[in-house]
């Protein structure tokens, strides 16, 4: 205790001058108290700044104290009943712990959450009450990201709004039979009630984020007036470990987001123990969101503390508090108050002066800032009234609070699911819930009658806020027609005689049609993540404009140029730079704008494929979640089409990965026809029909000619597979040949390689989607296992293969495991042969590259003759002499393990 007593003395002891410094603070605080905080905050910058230009060192520090941002005397009051809101937040803390804790007494693997809700409870109830406004008529609502193990105390309030039925409670995380409640937030479960699913930590804070912006970009634009919208974002201090949760706040200062409210609940815990045991979340997170530009409010101590910070006259206490670590602060939550006497205020005999009148329980009693309902209040309310940037409030609470020795700040909380008979009786005595004692056993739900005050307060605050939160949109009230198959026609036509395009730039003169569409042009959203010029969409730069809430600033270097590089205040064009979660977190607030902004977008996002569904898996994931709408553009896709790249760019796997999306409807088109046909759908279905799909279609940069579409061909390209051409009908022997992609031509080079060279017919069929082949075959297998009374239903690719005759070999630029997915719907009894790319890629020739995976029109020819011989249709020898033909190395190794 001594040293720390030389320490705190020390500042004044080396002061070479006590009295000129007594003048400085004195004529500091007369600014304060006569002009207010701004005014001596304007002078104080002043003089660093002179300081530092008269060549003073002045290090740059973004912490402030470890003491509330809102003094005392400037927080806004809360103009609630105070005591009908703790009467209901008690209710709803009970009702959540029962909830969980009889799940888990029913059966013990549901798990459940009971300690995040206790510690968020108050910072829920005051915003649910007093600043959370759902959508109306003539107001588009704020937007809650709610953390996602809280979730029980959602539905605790939801139960007291009459919203959820006790039933339903009773269900809670039994979804099997349509009545429970979803584990989290889940959309795709519960779609009239969740907006975002939030409990992959980091996705939350990475796309609200992104929303804030979208709400920015759709009233530049004059699509909707979002202006006084908020997008409230609740995140766990731990979850701001995840780089996803700190990768934007850049951006959102930048793009001036005042529309965002980040809430970070510091209970100083993890999942397993400490966030920062050693050291200080709050204080690190202050000076991450200052340093970016942030407006950061501190909500860390209760109303309690303001006396003694008061007669805090040298700092002492606030220096205490400043250097005991957060492994400390936990641990005194977790004693009593003579722990926290002795090993907090024992710190310093001062402090012990300061609390000598004080009892153990008074000192208990010290609440932290997150649990009081003035200190939220106030904190909200600059919030919701600051211009200019994006806040955060960091929030200062106890995990479990509430829960007692059972789980109160200890590592075990998050873990706490089941509460003894002894802790559920501290917890209904503490909370003043009025359940008598032979009840207990039960731990019975309490809902008063709703002509309760309490309850009509309850109804009252909702409706003057405009309704239930959180709530879902299912449908946008809006209509919007879609262009025919026609309006594509310049991509629907087979190319000129000696013209060769690429998938690529069928595509862009598709959306280059689509954006002169009158109704749907300015809902279409090109996301573009610095590959515009890859894929030669460089065009659109002054055609529509890059989104900047500046405009242009500077004059282009390019500006001579008719593509020049265009910003604009009401561009059209999301360009997120080399940033794969931004451009995937902006598709996602487009995709789901029907829903949180009752306007149909269109976005189109167009990425590197490797840099797709591999990188943001999980924010796709969440998309399907989210019932997202929209098209994501895998470019320059395939392992051996993106030819000079190498190992990390070269994609063999976007496809498996997208296929294990329920509603993500995947694509690997070969023709610019196909390409126009599957858009065109995919808006019919999302746009018009407003079905809970999107798209994953793979583009290329490869160029060949275009054969156009035929009539009749539409049906096979949406089911994912069609007749492309017949062979030579006059051959003794016949094979099947399917491709996508790029590779579909090495098929059909292979059937003319084996009518010229071996006098076998091969009919090509180009394989859009064999994701889509394959599920239909799932659900006639399915279908045909649960009604074996019934005439068995034949899938799409046995009706289509059935007819013909001969092995079958189905060759892409992705992994064996693609092809293989339609592998038991083949007709009975026929020879079923893959090739694929599997194995890491590299960078040579595309010729070569085929070669090196076995994916050429050599090795489909010698896979088509191999299959015959195994039929027994032909002599073995026939494949040794291809091999020996087509200069193939039987000793060569494979590719998979090179």
């Amino acid at each position: 205790m001594s040293a720390q007593l030389d320490q705190l003395t020390s500042q004044a002891a080396n002061d070479p001058d006590t009295l000129e410094t007594k003048e400085w603070l004195e004529a500091l605080e007369a600014v304060i108290e006569n002009e207010g905080p701004e005014r001596a905050h304007y002078l104080m910058e002043r003089l660093v700044d002179l300081a530092r230009r008269r060549g003073a060192h002045i290090p740059f520090s973004s912490n402030t104290a470890y003491v509330n941002t809102i003094p005392a005397h400037l927080e806004a009051h809360c103009p609630g009943n105070l005591e009908y809101e703790e009467r209901l937040r008690s209710w709803m803390r009970w009702n959540a712990m029962a909830m969980v804790v009889k799940a888990n007494r029913a059966d013990g693997d549901l798990g459940g959450h009971i300690s995040s809700f206790a510690s968020l409870a108050n910072m829920l109830g005051i915003g649910f009450n007093h600043f959370w406004r759902a959508p109306t008529a003539d107001f588009g609502g704020d937007l809650l990201y709610i953390q996602g193990h809280s979730s029980p105390g959602i539905y605790a309030r939801a139960f007291l709004e009459g919203r959820l039925s006790e039933d339903q409670l009773l269900s809670f995380r039994r979804e099997v039979d349509g009545k429970g409640l979803s584990s989290y937030p889940h959309p795709k479960l519960m779609p009239n009630f969740w907006q975002f699913p939030t409990v992959s930590m980091g996705l939350g804070p990475l796309t609200a984020i992104y929303q804030a912006r979208f709400l920015k970009y759709l009233h530049a634009r004059n699509i909707a007036d979002t202006a006084g919208r908020k997008v409230w974002v609740f995140c766990g201090d731990g979850e701001m470990d995840e780089p996803e949760s700190m990768g934007a706040i850049g951006m959102a200062a930048r793009e001036k987001l005042d529309n965002l409210v980040m809430i970070i609940n510091c209970n100083l815990q993890r999942l397993d123990g400490p966030v920062r045991g050693n050291g200080k979340i709050i204080q690190e997170m202050e000076a991450d969101f200052r340093g970016a530009g942030w407006n950061v409010v501190k909500v860390i101590w209760g109303p309690g503390w303001d006396a003694l910070l008061a007669k805090d006259k040298d700092g002492i206490l606030q220096k205490v508090m400043m250097e005991t670590v957060d492994g400390e602060y936990q641990n005194y939550k977790a004693k009593d108050g003579a722990y926290v006497r002795k090993h907090f205020f024992g710190k310093h005999p001062k402090l012990l002066e300061m609390v000598a009148n004080m009892t153990d329980d008074d000192i208990w009693r010290l609440t932290r800032g997150g649990h009081d309902p003035h200190k939220i209040y106030a904190a909200f309310k600059v919030a919701q009234e600051h211009k200019g940037q994006p806040t955060v409030l960091l929030v200062k609470t106890i995990k479990g609070f509430g829960m007692g020795k059972s789980g109160e700040a200890r590592n075990t909380a998050h873990q706490t699911k089941k509460l003894d008979d002894e802790a559920i009786r501290e917890m209904r005595d503490r909370f003043a819930i009025p359940i008598p004692d032979d009840q207990l056993k039960d731990i019975p739900f309490y809902k008063p009658a709703d002509d309760a005050p309490e309850m009509q307060y309850l109804q009252e605050r909702r409706r003057a806020l405009g309704g239930y939160l959180p709530q879902r949109r299912a449908q946008a009230s809006e209509s919007l027609p879609v262009p025919a198959l026609s309006a594509f026609q310049n991509v629907l036509d087979a190319t000129a005689e000696g013209r060769e395009i690429s998938t690529t730039q069928s595509f862009v003169r598709i959306i280059s049609t689509l954006l002169r569409d009158q109704a749907l042009g300015q809902r279409v959203v090109p996301i573009l993540v610095d590959e515009s010029r890859t894929f030669g969409m460089e065009g659109l730069f002054r055609q529509i404009g890059i989104f900047s809430q500046q405009g242009q600033l500077y004059e282009p270097v390019d500006k001579d140029q008719v593509m020049y590089y265009r910003e604009d205040k009401a561009g059209q064009i999301l360009q997120e730079g080399i940033n794969e979660a931004g451009g995937m977190s902006s598709w996602i607030a487009a995709a789901t704008s029907y829903s949180t902004n009752n306007r149909i977008m269109i976005p189109f996002y167009i990425f590197y494929s490797m840099f797709g569904l591999q990188r943001v898996g999980d924010l796709a994931w969440a998309a399907g979640d989210m019932r997202a709408r929209g098209f994501l553009l895998g470019g320059t896709a395939g392992r051996t089409t993106l030819n000079g790249e190498g190992l990390q760019h070269e994609d063999g796997h976007s496809h498996i990965m997208a296929a294990t999306i329920p509603n993500c409807m995947p694509y690997d088109p070969s023709f610019a026809h196909e390409v126009a046909v599957i858009i065109q759908d995919g808006l019919r279905r999302m746009v018009q029909d407003q079905e809970d799909v999107f798209y994953y279609i793979t583009l290329m940069n490869e160029n060949y000619p275009q054969p156009g579409l035929k009539p009749g061909q539409e049906e096979g390209i949406l089911k994912g597979m069609y007749l492309l051409q017949e062979g030579a009908k006059n051959t003794k022997h016949r094979v099947q040949l399917i491709g996508s992609g790029t590779i579909l031509r090495e098929s059909i080079e292979a059937a003319k390689l084996l009518e010229q060279d071996w006098g076998i017919g091969a009919d090509i069929w180009s394989a859009p989607s064999l994701t889509l082949v394959a599920r239909d075959g799932q659900d006639c297998e399915r279908w045909n296992l649960v009604n074996p009374d019934k005439p068995a239903r034949i899938p799409y690719v046995t009706g289509l293969l059935e007819p013909t005759s001969g092995p079958i070999v189905a060759t892409t630029d992705y992994m064996k495991l693609f092809s293989e997915q339609i592998r038991a719907f083949m007709p009975k009894g026929r020879n079923y042969k893959v090739l694929g790319t599997d194995g890491f890629g590299r960078s040579d020739s595309r010729v070569k590259l085929r070669e090196f995976f076995e994916v050429n029109r050599y090795y489909v020819t010698v896979a088509a003759l191999k299959a015959l011989a195994e039929d027994g249709v032909i002599d073995t020898s026939v494949v040794t002499q291809a091999i020996q033909k087509y200069g193939i190395d039987p000793n060569k190794p494979n590719p998979v393990t090179q």
